[in-house]
C-alpha cells in the first residue's frame, strides 16, 4: 500500500465537507433580508457567492443595508436559529475520503468559520467520521483564518510539520492560511463555478478538484 501523502488533511466545511450556501445560509439570508428590508434585496446564488467573497457579509449588511447595530443582533440570532433547524448534506464523496484517510492512520481536522457545535452536528448527522480537532467562529478573531494560528496549534498538538498537512478550501481565505503556515493547499472546486474566483485559487500556485472523487484518486490512487 501507498504511503499516506499528508499525515493530515485540514478540511474547511460549508461548501467543502457539505453543501451549505446553496441550501442553508443563501436561504437564510433572503428570508433575513426580507424581514430587515422588505423588497429591498435580489440576488442570485451566484451573486451571493460573489458578495460573500467581496465584500463579505458583514460589509454588505453595514454598508449597503445600513443595518443597525440592533438589526445586526437580529442578523445573528436570525441565522443562528435558521441553522440550527437546517442540516446540509455532505457532499458525494467526502465520506469515502475521510474514512480512507483513517483508515491509513492519518488524522482528519477542520478549520472553519462555522461553530464548532453546528460542524459536528452536521459531521454526525451525516454519517461521517468525527474530526480530531476543530477550530471554529468560537475563537477570537486574530485566531481564526487567514491568520496561520490554527494551522500552528494544530501542528503542535499533533507533533506535525507543515510539510505533513494539507488544507482543502473553496475560498482563497485557507489558501491565505496555508500559505502562511507553509501548508500545502487543494481548493475544493465543486461548490460553485464562478470563473474568477476560480481562477484567484489556482493562481496560487496550490492544487484544485472539481469534485470529493477526485481529490480522492489524487491522495490514493490505488
Amino acid at each position: 500500500m501507498a504511503p499516506l501523502p499528508f499525515s493530515c488533511l485540514v478540511l474547511d466545511h460549508d461548501d467543502t465537507v457539505v453543501d451549505s450556501t446553496a441550501h442553508v445560509h443563501y436561504p437564510a439570508f433572503l428570508a433575513c433580508a426580507q424581514r430587515l428590508r422588505p423588497g429591498a434585496v435580489s440576488m442570485t446564488l451566484e451573486e451571493y457567492f460573489r458578495m460573500n467573497c467581496d465584500p463579505g457579509l458583514g460589509v454588505y449588511y453595514r454598508e449597503v443595508l445600513g443595518l443597525s447595530p440592533e438589526e445586526l443582533a437580529f442578523e445573528t440570532r436570525f441565522w443562528l436559529d435558521y441553522v440550527a433547524d437546517h442540516v446540509p448534506r455532505a457532499y458525494p464523496g467526502v465520506d469515502r475520503l475521510l474514512r480512507r484517510q483513517l483508515s491509513l492512520g492519518g488524522h482528519v481536522c477542520v478549520v472553519s468559520h462555522s461553530r464548532r457545535e453546528n460542524i459536528l452536528r452536521d459531521y454526525a448527522a451525516n454519517g461521517l467520521p468525527r474530526p480530531e480537532l476543530v477550530y471554529g467562529s468560537e475563537l477570537p478573531a486574530h485566531r481564526q483564518k487567514p491568520h496561520p494560528w490554527p494551522l500552528l496549534d494544530l501542528m503542535g498538538r499533533l507533533g506535525l510539520g507543515p510539510e505533513e498537512l494539507l488544507v482543502v478550501d473553496d475560498l482563497p481565505l485557507g489558501q491565505e492560511m496555508a500559505q502562511a503556515a507553509g501548508v500545502a493547499f487543494a481548493a475544493a472546486g465543486w461548490a460553485h463555478a464562478i470563473p474568477e474566483l476560480q481562477d484567484q485559487l489556482r493562481r496560487g500556485g496550490g492544487l484544485w478538484f472539481p469534485s470529493p472523487a477526485a481529490l480522492y484518486d489524487y491522495l490514493f490512487p490505488d
